[in-house]
């Protein structure tokens, strides 16, 4: 079985990452695919973050209905900083038969080299990076090109831009501006009962 791993702070999820994960099963055929909220990130801050618990249950209304996903808490039970190498080594010891592919955005694979044993990486899983524009597909097949000299299988999918950060939508939600197009409205309402941000 292909199981793609899809990792994030998820603060809030947004249209662009569904919408992202959706493209990407369409190019990669991928069985089953699980959306990891990440505890502590270790590559940005997490300043305004909320809970752990409110960002899987907008996970879960976001990603409800993309078909073969569903949403894990295994990241957020676990104590420190989400390192993707942590995660991975898990879920090839709970899979050891399947095949893992780590899903993350083109900011990712440009930086992957800096992560925590990012070589290890490379044997426990294939990377799909998303690209925003043929411009970034060109500058991503660079990254792609070293990592595949060391071994790694690295697999580029194009994907509409989404041009918000979820940084700006918490602005927009702080001063009560309307988000509905970049949020599911039920992940929106969700947000207005819990007052989060």
């Amino acid at each position: 079985m292909n199981i793609g791993i899809f990792g994030g702070t998820f603060n809030p999820v947004h249209k662009g990452h569904v919408s992202a994960l959706k493209k990407i099963l369409s190019a990669v055929s991928l069985d089953r695919v699980l959306v990891l909220p990440d505890r502590i990130p270790p590559h940005k801050s997490a300043e305004g973050l909320v809970s752990g618990s409110d960002r899987l249950e907008m996970c879960r209304i976001a990603f409800s209905d993309v078909e073969n996903t569903e949403v894990s808490d295994w990241e957020l039970k676990n104590e420190g900083k989400s390192y993707s190498v942590i995660t991975l080594r898990h879920f090839h010891e709970a899979f050891p038969e399947d095949k893992l592919y780590f899903i993350m955005g083109s900011d990712m694979l440009a930086s992957f080299e800096s992560w925590y044993r990012y070589e290890e990486i490379l044997t426990l899983c294939s990377l799909i990076c998303v690209s925003r524009s043929q411009e970034d597909t060109d500058r991503l097949e660079g990254y792609a090109d070293k990592l595949r000299s060391k071994g790694g299988e690295v697999i580029i999918v194009p994907v509409e831009p989404f041009e918000i950060s979820s940084s700006q939508i918490r602005d927009m939600l702080k001063k009560n501006l309307d988000c509905t197009c970049y949020l599911d409205e039920n992940v929106v309402q969700y947000i207005m009962a819990k007052n989060l941000y």
